[in-house]
């Protein structure tokens, strides 16, 4: 079992999520999440910094915690040839620490370079394929070029290439999404915590590692806690087919008007009893889950990263999925 913490790019401006992520290091986290977004979910979360950017600064703060994209498209705002450049640069800065979440990607996100952003789910997965192919195929070293239905790549190499590629971590929610993280990916990542994506991917032959961001809100009690995540990260609850559909954060304002306290404690661990968090996370190592992120959406991260480092490190390495022996 190994335990990240989820640096919330949409809430902080990046120098503050540089000194969470040493803040984390310091507290025992094994590694660190960001996503790569260019908007926020909501306009109140107020932020969106590049996310390469910040990795660079953190891999020259730290020593130890690993360093993963949580996760980035690259498919239409990047081209994946300069997701492989930039991937195999944060390997070398990092000593091997990265690893490289990808996915489809979300409207919100992918509409902003104006090609577009694909209506059809599957046409996304087979850009997605196209584009782990690429990346592979870049990563071997030499002079690469690729014709693909929905990419391409010419005549193209990366001079700087670490010895040992990043692992590749891909996002599911179903039996399409598992098959390609099991094919072209090395590791597994999701947002739910559904036993069904973790069986989908090893019936597709998919063994590695597999990532979960696990959601949770730390304050000193349940009611500001939850309070605090309604009020920044209602989104969560509406699901990934209404999260990768909406294009900009006044959507998604709009898309969550209904949504309750009651809404946000069935789903989140909110406040400060560790059984509740203990809880929570139970639920996705039943799941099949051995990487779990701690996404606070509480409004304090340094009484969240203490909170962990007091009462949660330690519980949360424990856990068995439900009949097996601690």
């Amino acid at each position: 079992m190994e335990i990240g913490y989820k640096l919330a790019a949409e809430s902080f401006g990046p120098a503050e999520l540089v000194r969470q992520a040493v803040l984390a290091e310091e507290a025992g986290f094994d590694f660190v999440e960001i996503s790569d977004h260019f908007h926020p979910w909501l306009d109140n979360q107020g932020h969106s910094p590049f996310a390469w950017s910040v990795l660079g600064s953190i891999a020259a703060r730290t020593t130890r915690i690993g360093l993963a994209t949580g996760v980035t498209c690259p498919t239409v705002r990047y081209h994946p040839a300069v997701i492989a450049q930039a991937a195999a640069t944060l390997a070398l800065l990092s000593d091997g620490r990265f690893v490289l979440g990808v996915g489809s990607g979300e409207r919100l996100n992918e509409h902003v370079v104006g090609t577009g952003f694909p209506d059809a789910v599957s046409t996304r997965h087979a850009m997605l394929r196209e584009a782990l192919e690429i990346i592979r195929l870049l990563w071997r070293g030499g002079y690469r070029s690729y014709e693909g239905t929905y990419l391409r790549l010419e005549d193209a190499r990366i001079f700087d290439l670490p010895e040992e590629p990043p692992l590749i971590a891909v996002a599911a929610s179903g039996g399409a999404s598992t098959k390609v993280a099991a094919e072209l990916g090395d590791a597994l990542f999701a947002t739910e915590d559904n036993p069904d994506i973790v069986r989908q991917y090893r019936e597709a032959g998919g063994g590695g590692p597999r990532y979960a961001e696990v959601p949770m809100a730390w304050a000193p009690d349940e009611h500001t806690a939850a309070r605090a995540a309604l009020e920044t990260s209602r989104w969560a609850v509406t699901g990934w087919k209404v999260m990768s559909e909406l294009p900009n954060p006044v959507n998604f304002e709009a898309a969550t008007t209904t949504v309750r306290e009651e809404d946000i404690l069935a789903k989140f661990a909110c406040g400060n009893d560790p059984e509740r968090y203990e809880e929570v996370a139970q639920g996705f190592v039943d799941a099949g889950f051995d990487r779990l992120v701690m996404q606070n959406a509480g409004p304090d991260p340094d009484g969240f990263i203490d909170f962990y480092r007091r009462e949660l490190d330690s519980r949360l390495r424990r856990l068995k999925p439900d009949g097996e022996t601690p």
